[in-house]
Formats: C-alpha cells, structure tokens, sequence
C-alpha cells in the first residue's frame, strides 16, 4: 500500500478574511485531490475574527486536521504557506509560498528574500506576478559600498486565481430574508453597493480609496432630484462597536462638507455569512457594483459580485483585471501615482511605489450614465457573470491548482529518506594468541 506524502498547510483557516477564505479555498481543493495527507497548522490573520469555520461545508474535515501541538513527529515532504512572503520559511522537503501578493507596483526586499527561500511560488493574479518578477535591488557590499549582485526573484511563480463557489455566489431572482429585513428600511430602489474594508490613509488616499468613493458618489448626485443611495459594507478590521463608530466618523468626515442635497450613504456592519453576503449583492435595492481600489492582489469580492448579473465598475488596474472582461465590466481609468505617506506601510506599502488613482471626472460621468441608462448594462453585467462561472470557479480553481501541482511536484522532487544499511562484517579468520611475560615481584 503506498503512504500519501505528509503535506503540512499553515494559514488563516479560521479568519474572516480575504487570506482566511483562500485558505479554506486551498484546503478543500487539496482535499479533493486525495492525493496528500494533509494536516493543517492555523494561524491568525491580524484582528480579523476568527469566524471563517461558521456554516464552512467542510468545517468538521478541517478541524479534524487541525494540529494539537505546535510539534511534528516528522518533516513534512510538502509545506505550504499561505501568507505575506516575509514570513516565508522552508519547513518541508519541498516548501511552497502562496501569496496575494502586493497591490502597488514594487514589493518589498524582504519579500523576495522570503520567496527565495521557497521551492515554488503560487499568486492569484498576472498583477501580482508581474510586479515580484520586476522588482530588483542591487547587493551592496557593507565595506566598499559597491554593487555585488542583484536580489531578485529566483523561485519558479505560478498564477491560481481565487476561485469563486458557485454553489454559493449565485444569481438570486428573490431578496434572502434576513438582508431584506437589513435593508426595509433604505428608502431609495436604485442603489450602488460597496463592500470592501476602509484602510488606513488620508481622504483620497486609503488603499481602497473609500473616502473619494464616498466624496464622488455625493458631488455626482447632489443635485439630482430623485438620488439613488449609496449602501457600504465596510469596515476597518474588525467587527466591533468601536470599529462601527469608527467608520461612521470617517463616512462624516467625508459627507459633511456637501451639506445640503448630499444623498444618502448607508452603512452596513457586521459579520456577515458568504450565504448573506450573495444575498446583499443580489438584493433588488442593489442595482450595480462600485469600487475605487488602488490596488489588489486579485479582488475577490468583485468576482463575488459579477455573479449577480448587475454592473461592476472598478479601477482598470491590479488584479481584478484577470476577472472583469473589459467588455463586459465598466473599468474606469485614471494614473499611477506615488503612495501618499499616509498609507504607507513599512515592509509592505513602501515609500516611492505607486498604485492607481481613478479618474474621478470620468467616474461621476459613470455613475451618472449607470443610473440613467441602467437597461444598456444589464445584458453586459449577464455576460460578464457567465464569464466568471466559466472561467474562474472554485472547481476550475481546483483542476488549475492540481495542474500546477503535478508539473512541479513528483516523486523524484522530494528527497527521500533512505535506509541507512551497514554491511555485515565478515570474520577474517582465528585472531593469533598473545603471551604476555609473567610479571616478576621486584
């Protein structure tokens, strides 16, 4: 009988979180495989509660693979770690990084470090490889200060897109109970939806670009007369009151100023199932999909939403663009500018990279033509949702992985523990008697 290789997985599997659900995503896929005994070692992701297992399919198969100690018996001829790539670490026999990547246009050094010290490196977008394979720093020597050699990214990279669980995210012809019963009391029929979290950053300048969403969607229709309404499912981290008073002081920071004829913005938080969170994006007040972003790794809720056969418009840069078919998405377009101090981040949103900055002229123009003229972008909205179920599902998501799996990952690739056999020694002949003199007493 031949032993399944011991593959170790260390991520977020508990979080409610981005990396959280693609670890569940991982997860299943590899356990769908059959192919590996695989055990899982969870980690936190930052302040994100650790919810994710609530109403997870395979919650039970998961957490009977949990780890009890912090111990192996053994080293794992397969790791993977799914993470931010400083914290890469060769662990097994044969060690692969998952990443989302980086949202601006240069990762830091230490990054490519930790992606070196890998066997394979897997991404989810074109964006966030391009971006690991571009980035290079010179070797300086500490004495002579010259150039000794470039760090850069040696490791094989792959791209396994977030794959979208059709069994959940789905065209809904009804309104689910419990987000209608969220929602009675949203006056207006025609809103937008945002969904996505409000980072660090000064207006304008948050990864997300949240506050300039907000600011645009207000100045675009103060002086309608019958306004839609703008509905956020936001939050900074976490899910607490705290974090709830903190996003409705920033959505004042940035409303009060309109003053009169402002439409309204509706804040929703909370924790919320994917079950509920299809249900939000399907609901019939909700009418088109908007973001802002500066920058993704890939932009899962975007994909979540596409299936909801309403409009998306997103920034036409980073990772979304593997998923939203020009075509049949509204991309809006704007420039590449350096990170504002306020939103960089040491060791991952450095000083001097750049990310997008959305035309904001143009998306009040866009915003305003969704409204008026809703029924010219209904059949693209249902196009782009057969592209995303044909193309980037969580079954597709399995084969592609398992593919990649297979071209990297055989027999003769881990390392063997062998045997260590001792050859017998053979008798070579009757060992010759020894006379020792007889000892005299002096």
């Amino acid at each position: 009988m031949t032993t399944k290789p011991f593959l170790l997985f260390q991520g977020p599997a508990r979080s409610r979180s981005g990396y959280g659900d693609h670890t569940r995503d991982l997860l299943t896929s590899l356990i769908n495989m059959d192919k590996f005994d695989v055990r899982i070692a969870p980690t936190k992701w930052g302040d994100c509660p650790e919810t994710g297992l609530e109403g997870y399919p395979l919650r039970s198969e998961l957490e009977k693979r949990f780890l009890t100690t912090p111990t192996l018996d053994k080293q794992p001829d397969i790791y993977i770690n799914c993470s931010v790539p400083n914290e890469f670490q060769p662990v097994g026999k044969y060690n692969i990084g998952i990443t989302a990547g980086i949202e601006t246009t240069v990762c830091d050094p230490e990054w490519l470090n930790g992606c070196n010290k890998m066997n394979l490196i897997i991404v989810p977008s074109e964006h966030s490889k391009s971006v690991l394979l571009n980035t290079s720093y010179d070797k300086m020597d500490d004495k002579t200060k010259q150039k000794i050699g470039e760090l850069k990214l040696e490791t094989p990279i792959e791209v396994l897109f977030e794959g979208l669980d059709t069994t959940v995210f789905k065209h809904l012809p009804h309104a689910e109970p419990a987000i209608d019963a969220e929602l009675k009391n949203i006056k207006e029929d025609f809103c937008f939806l945002y969904v996505g979290h409000w980072l660090n950053g000064k207006i304008g300048h948050d990864r997300k670009d949240t506050g300039a969403l907000v600011r645009t969607f207000c100045e675009t229709f103060k002086e309608q007369k019958d306004k839609p309404a703008l509905i956020m499912k936001a939050s900074s981290a976490t899910f607490s009151l705290l974090d709830r008073k903190y996003i409705l002081d920033k959505l004042k920071e940035v409303t009060t100023p309109i003053g009169e004829g402002c439409p309204n913005v509706y804040l929703l938080h909370g924790d919320l199932l994917p079950e509920e969170m299809n249900g939000l994006y399907n609901h019939p007040k909700v009418k088109a999909h908007v973001s802002f972003t500066k920058g993704e790794g890939f932009g899962r809720p975007l994909l979540e939403a596409t299936v909801s056969q309403k409009p998306v418009i997103a920034s036409s840069w980073s990772g979304q663009l593997d998923f939203l078919h020009p075509e049949y998405s509204t991309l809006l377009p704007g420039e590449l500018r350096d990170v504002h101090k306020s939103a960089q981040w040491k060791g991952v949103i450095n000083q001097g990279s750049q990310w997008f900055y959305v035309n904001y002229t143009i998306a009040q123009k866009v915003l305003r033509d969704v409204f008026n003229s809703y029924k010219t972008y209904e059949p693209l909205a249902l196009k782009q949702a057969e592209y995303s179920i044909a193309n980037f599902s969580l079954t597709k998501m399995g084969e592609v992985f398992e593919e990649i799996l297979n071209k990297y990952i055989k027999a003769e690739t881990i390392p063997q523990q062998v045997k260590l056999s001792l050859p017998k020694l053979k008798k070579i002949g009757d060992a010759p008697k020894l006379n020792l003199p007889k000892l005299k007493k002096v």
